[in-house]
């Protein structure tokens, strides 16, 4: 089993729920239609362009996905992750957009959030205790001859490339989009959420995903409100 902390919306936030119809899969584990038609994107369209976020569902990384460093236990990871998150302060991003990242569309800050890449640095180290070292494999699969000397050092040292100055807050609505269809997957984006993107948004809680097995779907183990305004909620 492989454990993540990611920021995911409450299960009741407007965007969150778009989302979940959007890529046709809810990680609170409630029924969600199958990816519809938009725009001039047919049915199966949109649900071969969101396969391979459905599998993560809707969310951000903070820290990327790891198996139990050995004396550690699950229990002990979600005690710590709820005195970490009770410790921090929400943070608000004004305005969000829907943006191609090298070849995939997702949700960013519309601007720079200081206050965000502290948090999510907070994040990386604080729970970096509870990390095995990555299998040869696990690095192999990070195509490390493309990564920059930044990116290889922080895959080594804390197990993800893109952490620190190489972080950048992302939620991710499609696989790689081909550049001819770019500009079509953009309207239909923008078709499909419409004002919520317009919206400010609030990280109001930190979640701790888990992969039962190589290749499962990831959902959530439990979630937990930065600076404790609400009590955890377990899945």
């Amino acid at each position: 089993m492989r454990y993540a902390i990611y920021f995911t919306p409450d299960k009741d936030d407007p965007l969150g729920r778009v989302a979940e119809r959007w890529l046709g899969r809810s990680v609170f584990g409630r029924q969600v239609p199958a990816p519809v038609a938009v725009d001039t994107f047919s049915a199966a369209e949109i649900a071969f362009h969101t396969a391979a976020p459905r599998r993560y569902g809707f969310h951000a990384t903070l820290k990327a996905p790891f198996r139990l460093a050995e004396g550690k236990s699950e229990g002990e990871l979600v005690a710590t992750l709820e005195k970490f998150a009770a410790e921090r302060e929400p943070v608000v991003l004004e305005r969000v957009a829907a943006r191609r990242l090298g070849g995939f569309f997702a949700v960013v800050p519309a601007t720079p959030s200081p206050e965000l890449d502290r948090l999510a640095g907070e994040v990386v180290e604080a729970f970096e205790p509870f990390r095995a070292p990555l299998s040869p494999e696990e690095i192999e699969r990070r195509n490390p001859e493309n990564l920059t000397p930044e990116q290889l050092k922080n895959l080594h040292k804390w197990g993800y490339p893109y952490v620190f100055d190489a972080f950048r807050f992302h939620m991710t609505l499609t696989g790689r989009v081909p550049e001819a269809e770019a500009a079509r997957m953009e309207r239909a984006i923008d078709a499909f959420f419409g004002p919520l993107l317009l919206e400010p948004l609030e990280l109001s809680s930190l979640a701790l995903f888990a992969e039962p097995e190589v290749g499962a779907p990831f959902h959530i183990k439990s979630f937990h409100a930065i600076g404790g305004a609400r009590e955890r909620k377990s899945a």
